[in-house]
């Protein structure tokens, strides 16, 4: 059959459907959970840096140590030893004849840290050192001439001692310059230091310091004239009533030890008689 020569064409059109908000997959929310995670972490660590002290610090890492029972400190697991080492005073070592603080042996070689006893009679001495220094400091106020003697003074108490330190001011040197002959004053001041050292039986130590020369000089004097002042001071202390027998040693430091952020003042000029401990 012969077709229709004024047909229009058949035209198909064929639309493609896209379906929207189908389903992209979770792996996007794993990884930003995992990022979430991290820097919660990173946070946290950085606060306990912060915000922690070293033993602190050190207690948190002994408590992620798997190696709980080698440590001397607790790492607060529930393993074998319960949380303890075998260097606690609970949980004693049984092979060997060690000793601690609580369980002494009779032997010298094994008798544990320093006992009770020990530690009162430092603080005994301590409290002895203190006294002393107390009744030199009332001295500044009994007259205008103590007074003014004690302008030279300054005292401390250390590991070491009862520490007297002598030094020079403007205008009133304690020794004539470059000399170790003492001046009026310092004799006045050896008085009043030996009459302090009278109301203890410790040893004294006597120290001397110079103050450093503002230019490197071929021969520099100061060993020689700081120990030149510390045996001045010694013959003075004894001169005034100091026992020979309680002067332990007689030391000159040059100008290694400074007391001011500048080694050449005045400041530095100084002599340091020391009232040892009875265990020095």
């Amino acid at each position: 059959m012969a077709g229709q020569g004024n047909a229009a064409p058949v035209i198909i059109k064929r639309k493609k459907v896209v379906q929207g908000g189908g389903h992209h997959g979770g792996a996007w929310k794993v990884a930003y959970a995992d990022f979430v995670t991290a820097m919660m972490a990173f946070f946290m660590l950085m606060w306990l840096l912060n915000a922690t002290t070293e033993k602190q610090r050190k207690g948190i890492a002994d408590y992620f140590n798997p190696t709980i029972p080698v440590n001397r400190v607790s790492g607060g697991g529930d393993g074998a030893f319960g949380g303890d080492s075998t260097f606690t005073e609970n949980t004693l070592a049984q092979n060997g004849t060690g000793a601690t603080d609580q369980n002494p042996t009779d032997a010298d070689k094994a008798q544990g840290e320093a006992s009770g006893m020990d530690s009162a009679a430092s603080q005994t001495e301590t409290q002895n050192l203190a006294e002393v220094e107390k009744s030199l400091a009332a001295k500044s106020g009994e007259s205008m001439t103590m007074e003014r003697l004690m302008r030279h003074v300054v005292t401390r108490v250390t590991d070491e001692g009862l520490v007297i330190e002598v030094f020079d001011l403007e205008e009133t040197p304690l020794f004539q310059p470059e000399s170790s002959e003492p001046t009026p004053l310092l004799r006045d001041i050896a008085g009043l230091v030996s009459d302090t050292l009278a109301l203890a039986t410790n040893e004294v130590a006597v120290n001397g310091h110079v103050r450093a020369y503002p230019l490197p000089l071929k021969e520099d004097p100061s060993w020689d004239l700081s120990t030149a002042r510390a045996q001045e001071m010694r013959l003075l202390l004894e001169g005034k009533g100091l026992d020979l027998a309680r002067v332990a040693r007689v030391t000159g430091h040059a100008n290694r030890k400074p007391v001011t952020a500048d080694p050449t003042a005045l400041r530095n000029n100084r002599i340091e008689i020391i009232l040892l401990r009875r265990d020095r």
